[in-house]
């Protein structure tokens, strides 16, 4: 991946996106330019690599189009997609923050992307000039922080029938539509699910026979809305 650097054009389009993305909304004029400092622009292939988990993390990403997963390889070698990240969306800027300074996951192109590439130095120095910006970046960190603590607690005191239920909500939720679609492999959301996926297609089997959810491989319609919400209803919190 080669980054270029910014045209006027392509810099006012990352700005644009920075002023709408709630970290960086409302912010003085200088805090953007210090925020471009260096930055760049560059473009991949589905497919690409962008980075290996325990390379140097030296910048980090917003995307301007197309999409990018996050993901790890498990012990057995299988992979784990953590994250699907797509327009407007900032990608590895935590890492910028790691005192190890490497990305501990893997990043692939999954969709054609033009990706913004921002430098870790810069953003260290405007964080230092605008404490705003650093509180902010911390806040947006703690809530992923809670929400890892969450997902941990729901997967290591749920059932496989509980996960999949609330997995499935939550795609109709953010999809806004009873018809959703998977957005990785059966094999990979298995192990996102932290089950097997024998188990998985044995579930969705005998969800499909019972006419709570129908479809195949990654298109499913959510028809029994209330029991899928009877079963996920343990992970839903106060705040």
């Amino acid at each position: 991946m080669i980054k270029i650097k910014l045209n006027t054009v392509e810099q006012e389009n990352l700005k644009n996106i920075l002023v709408s993305h709630p970290v960086f909304a409302n912010h003085p004029a200088e805090l953007y330019s210090s925020l471009l400092e260096d930055a760049g622009v560059a473009y991949a292939k589905a497919g690409d690599q962008l980075f290996s988990e325990g390379d140097a993390a030296t910048q980090y990403f917003v995307v301007g189009s197309g999409a990018v997963e996050m993901f790890r390889y498990s012990i057995e070698g299988d992979e784990r997609v953590f994250a699907i990240f797509e327009r407007g969306e900032l990608i590895a800027h935590a890492a910028m923050f790691m005192p190890h300074a490497k990305y501990p996951m893997n990043a692939r192109v999954r969709e054609d992307v033009t990706l913004y590439v921002l430098d870790r130095q810069a953003l260290h120095n405007t964080c230092h000039r605008f404490p705003a910006l650093a509180i902010r970046l911390l806040a947006g960190m703690s809530m992923n922080i809670y929400k890892q603590i969450n997902q941990v607690h729901w997967l290591t005191s749920s059932s496989a029938h509980e996960r999949l239920a609330h997995y499935f909500l939550q795609l109709q939720k953010e999809q806004q539509n009873q018809k959703v679609i998977i957005p990785v492999t059966q094999k990979q959301l298995a192990a996102q699910l932290g089950i097997r996926a024998e188990t998985l297609n044995r579930i969705l089997g005998e969800w499909q026979q019972k006419e709570y959810i129908a479809g195949k491989r990654k298109e499913w319609e959510l028809l029994d809305l209330a029991y899928l919400n009877s079963l996920s209803g343990a992970a839903k919190r106060t705040f």
